[in-house]
């Protein structure tokens, strides 16, 4: 399996986490649970123009959609197919990085999984057949970093309040969303709604798939996990109110999630 990442230049860089593309990718298992992280991305399959996206309760249950997706913020585990990942390609956005490139607020898009398609409409079925044509990786990357400047037509800006909070949740995602509201001098009901807006989700509960997404990171390494001490270091209240929502956001419990983890990342093999 061949793994490349590319970092664009300005302006792209503020909003864009990495672009990537997997070549060759063939797993000994089926199906991959995708742990959220708050973050939205491009994903478009160069390997099938297909891709399903399965009910975590029944697998056997799905909805097909076409081979180029814009994925929402996730506030829960999302299960995919691991042959679907042979060839792919992709945007990774920051934390509230994706909405200067589609014209909707981002949080009708939490969730969900849209077809480029539907947000971009000509462009986003045809950059697929781009990317198919273009035979390096790097030219691969050029075709995204262009998509993304064309749709983001100079529309650079954050909301101050917005890229203050999302810093300040970042450091510490167990402080007080009141807190940092009040310091942004707006309105609570102001506040949510510009950082729903432009994040994909609540300021809430982004935190709480932060502190989750800390806890996860807790656990890589070969000592064995104090659950304890990973509760308390990640401001929940106690190890039952860390379970409920270790369990609420994977779908497994922490120690189900060490035994089927294989490596460190936010995907974990499914058996078959």
């Amino acid at each position: 399996m061949i793994c490349r990442t590319y970092l664009p230049g300005p302006p792209l860089c503020d909003f864009v986490h990495a672009m990537w593309l997997i070549e060759g990718c063939v797993m000994p298992h089926g199906f991959e649970r995708v742990m959220p992280s708050g973050d939205m991305q491009i994903v478009i399959n160069l390997f099938d123009d297909s891709t399903r996206v399965y009910n975590p309760k029944n697998l056997r249950h799905y909805e097909r959609l076409s081979g180029s997706l814009l994925c929402g913020a996730h506030s829960s585990a999302v299960i995919v197919d691991a042959a679907e990942l042979r060839e792919t390609v992709g945007v990774h956005f920051k934390a509230g990085g994706a909405f200067p490139f589609f014209k909707l607020p981002v949080n009708a898009l939490q969730d969900v999984h849209v077809t480029l398609e539907e947000v971009w409409g000509e462009e986003g079925r045809c950059l697929r057949e781009q990317l198919l044509e273009a035979r390096r990786a790097e030219s691969k990357f050029q075709i995204l970093e262009r998509a993304l400047l064309r749709r983001a037509a100079g529309r650079f800006e954050r909301h101050r309040a917005v890229q203050y909070a999302l810093g300040r949740f970042q450091r510490a995602p167990h402080e007080a969303v009141s807190g940092v509201t009040e310091e942004t001098g707006l309105s609570e009901r102001r506040f949510i709604q510009l950082f729903a807006n432009e994040v994909g989700l609540t300021p809430k509960l982004y935190c709480r798939v932060q502190r989750f997404q800390k806890a996860v990171s807790q656990t890589f390494g070969s000592a064995p996990v104090d659950w304890a001490e990973v509760a308390l270091d990640c401001g929940y209240f106690d190890q039952a109110h860390f379970i409920h929502d270790f369990v609420a956001f994977s779908g497994l419990t922490p120690s189900t999630y060490l035994r089927q983890r294989t490596g460190p990342g936010n995907h974990v093999p499914i058996a078959d």
